[in-house]
C-alpha cells in the first residue's frame, strides 16, 4: 500500500511535472508547437509572462523582464511543477538568474542543449542551429547556456523568410503551416550546402518543432528542438517504472 502525502496546504491538485514561461505574444501556436498543450502526451503549466513580448526580449534585451521571469518561475514552483522551461530560446537571456531564484530546475532555452550535442561529435564537425532571429543571437545568449565561443556552430535565421517573419515576428494573426515549412526547408537546405560538416541541428525558435520531421527527412541529420528538451526533463521527472520479468 502506498501512502501519498500533501505537499503544499496551499494548492489543491498535482500532476504537472512541467512548468513553462511563454512570451505575452499573440499568433497561432499550432500543434507541435511549445505553446500548444496538444504537443505532449503529458500535463503541462502555463505562465504567461506580462509584456514579455518578442521585441522586448528578441531586439531590445530588455533587462527589465528578468524581475517578471523570475516571479513566473517562482509562482510555478510554488504551484508544484518539477522543473521550468521556457517558450523561446532568446529566454536564454535570463538563464543564470532564474535559476539561482528556484530551487527547481530550470531549462529556458532549447540552446542548452548544444553543449551535450558537441561532446557527441567527431572533430570537424560542426552544429547547425536555426534561429528566429539569427542576428539578435549575442555571445551573451551563447554563454549563458554554456556554449563556448570554441563551439562549432553554423548559426542561421529565419527572419528574412516572409511567412515566418510576418507571422510570428510581427505577429500578423495568421500563420500559413505550409509556406513556414517551405521556408525553414530552404534554410536549412542552405545551410547544409554552405557548411556540409553540419552534423546536427538544433531549432532554437519554439515555433518551428512543427517542422522537425520535414527537417530531419530533408537533412538526414538528427534534429534537436524545445520538444526534444522537455521530454528529456519530464522523463527524469517521472522516470519509467520497468515490470517486466526477468527469465
Amino acid at each position: 500500500m502506498t501512502v501519498y502525502r500533501i505537499k503544499s496546504k496551499s494548492r489543491s491538485w498535482d500532476g504537472e511535472p512541467v512548468g513553462i514561461l511563454i512570451l505575452d505574444a499573440a499568433y497561432p501556436c499550432i500543434p507541435g508547437n511549445v505553446g500548444n498543450a496538444t504537443t505532449f502526451d503529458f500535463p503541462v503549466r502555463y505562465k504567461e509572462i506580462k509584456g514579455s513580448s518578442i521585441d522586448r526580449l528578441l531586439n531590445e534585451r530588455d533587462p527589465a523582464l528578468l524581475a517578471p521571469f523570475i516571479q513566473g518561475a517562482r509562482e510555478l514552483e510554488a504551484e508544484g511543477v518539477g522543473a521550468i522551461t521556457g517558450a523561446c530560446g532568446f529566454m536564454a537571456l535570463f538563464q543564470p538568474q532564474v535559476a539561482a531564484a528556484v530551487s527547481v530546475p530550470v531549462f529556458l532555452s532549447s540552446l542548452l542543449q548544444v553543449p551535450f550535442i558537441r561532446q557527441t561529435l567527431k572533430p570537424g564537425q560542426k552544429i547547425g542551429v536555426v534561429s528566429a532571429n539569427a542576428s539578435a543571437l549575442t555571445d551573451e545568449h551563447f554563454r549563458n547556456v554554456g556554449i563556448s565561443p570554441d563551439t562549432p556552430l553554423a548559426v542561421y535565421g529565419m527572419e528574412d523568410q516572409p511567412e515566418f517573419r510576418t507571422s510570428v515576428l510581427e505577429e500578423k494573426g495568421t500563420l500559413d503551416s505550409a509556406k513556414v515549412e517551405e521556408e525553414i526547408l530552404s534554410v536549412t537546405d542552405r545551410m547544409i550546402r554552405e557548411n556540409p560538416e553540419v552534423a546536427a541541428i538544433v531549432l532554437e525558435c519554439s515555433d518551428l518543432p512543427p517542422y522537425a520531421h520535414a527537417v530531419r527527412m530533408a537533412t538526414g541529420l538528427p534534429v534537436f528542438d524545445f520538444t526534444t528538451m522537455i521530454r528529456h526533463v519530464k522523463n527524469a521527472l517521472v522516470p519509467v517504472r520497468y515490470d517486466g520479468g526477468y527469465m
